[in-house]
Parts: C-alpha cells; structure tokens; sequence
C-alpha cells in the first residue's frame, strides 16, 4: 500500500512507439487520480463506507468521469489492490533476502509485508472481509492477484526443504498456507489491540515456529 506516482507514458512502452496523444494523456490523468482518490478513502473508511460519489469529490471530478474509466466499485478496488499487491511483492522479496534460514526469511519478508501494509489498516481490512463475501469467480480472481505473494512463502519453504533444512517431505504448500494464514489473522491484533510492527514480527516469529516445529531437519 503505498503512494502512486501517476506517469502520462505506459509502462509497457518501447523506444520509438508512437507518442500518446493530448486526450490518452488526459485520460490516463484522470484514471490516475480516481485510483489515488479511492486509495485514500479505501484506506480511511474501507470498502463499504467509501462511495463512488465521495470518490469522485475526493478526487475532484464527477462520477461521471468514475464511471467513464471504471465500471463500478468493485473494479475500482481491485485496481487498487493489484497496485498494491505489486508494492507488497516487491516489500516481500526484499525481506526474505535479508534471512540466512528459513525461519528469518520468512519473518523478514514478512514483517516487511507489516511494515508496507500497516498505515493503512481499513484498506488490508476491506480485502480480508470482501475475500469472505465475494461470488466464487471474484474469489478466484484474488487468489491470482496474491499469487506473487502467496507463492514467494511456498517458494522459500521449498527451497529449505531442497536444502536440507526442513525434512524431505514436508508439505511445503501446506506449511506456507499456514503461515500466510497466521500472517493475515495478527492484522487483527493491530487493528484492534494497537499492535506495532516489532509486536505482530514477535507473535509470528512464535507462531512460525509452531508451525515448523517437527519439519526441521535435527
């Protein structure tokens, strides 16, 4: 979750490709801003509480203009979670090169999932409670959004597993969907109890633990 710095030329642009013209640049503004407007108001009021008319007040247009870039709220938000979830993978990959084993990678990439995440805690919220109540399909979808998350924890405990680390046989799926599990429940504990970064990496450093215990290699 993080700021977006709204750039009139894709990203996916190459050298010589033909120049966007006064109206995409405009468009892609616009849609910059509507994003950046249901960013903000995603994360102070959460999913339900944030229309698409304070949207577009918030982004300083009318809901026409919303509707123009955006079919409804709910599309709205996914945008915004896929950006995010591009911040949060990048925030996971960083941490987990910090560890020298498997349990410090996996508390260093994710504590610096909290650190990335946890000013804006209606915004991580709304995603846990819409996963709940979303049609099967929908489901689907954010389950394929997390994937560059989900399966960079899949991808260390396999590794540790390879190495020796962990018991040949582990369930590496299995392991990495409980710490995902546990990681997404202490959001709990900030939100409600006030929780700060050292507090949530102390709790899951104990429940990583647990859930190693019996797979390490003695």
């Amino acid at each position: 979750m993080r700021d977006t710095v709204v750039n009139p030329t894709p990203a996916n642009s190459e050298a010589g490709s033909r120049p966007l013209n006064r109206r995409q640049v405009a468009k892609q503004r616009t849609r910059g801003k509507v994003i950046e407007a249901s960013r903000r108001l995603f994360a102070q009021r959460g999913y339900d509480a944030a229309t698409i008319r304070d949207i577009a007040r918030e982004a300083g247009m009318s809901t026409g203009a919303v509707f123009a870039n955006f079919q409804d709220k709910a599309e709205l938000f996914d945008t915004v979670l896929a950006e995010d979830i591009d911040a949060l993978t990048l925030a996971l990959a960083g941490g987990i090169k910090s560890g020298s084993d498997v349990t410090s990678r996996l508390l260093g990439g994710l504590t610096a999932g909290y650190e990335a995440t946890l000013d804006q805690l209606p915004l991580v919220q709304a995603v846990v409670a819409r996963a709940w109540h979303q049609p099967l399909e929908d489901a689907r979808k954010g389950r394929e959004v997390l994937a560059p998350v989900t399966s960079q924890i899949e991808d260390v405990v396999a590794a540790a597993v390879k190495a020796g680390e962990l018991k040949a046989g582990t369930d590496a799926a299995l392991v990495s969907e409980l710490v995902w599990i546990a990681y997404l429940a202490n959001y709990r504990r900030a939100a409600y109890d006030g929780w700060t970064v050292e507090q949530l990496k102390s709790h899951l450093g104990n429940q990583v633990d647990m859930i190693l215990a019996g797979q390490l290699s003695r």
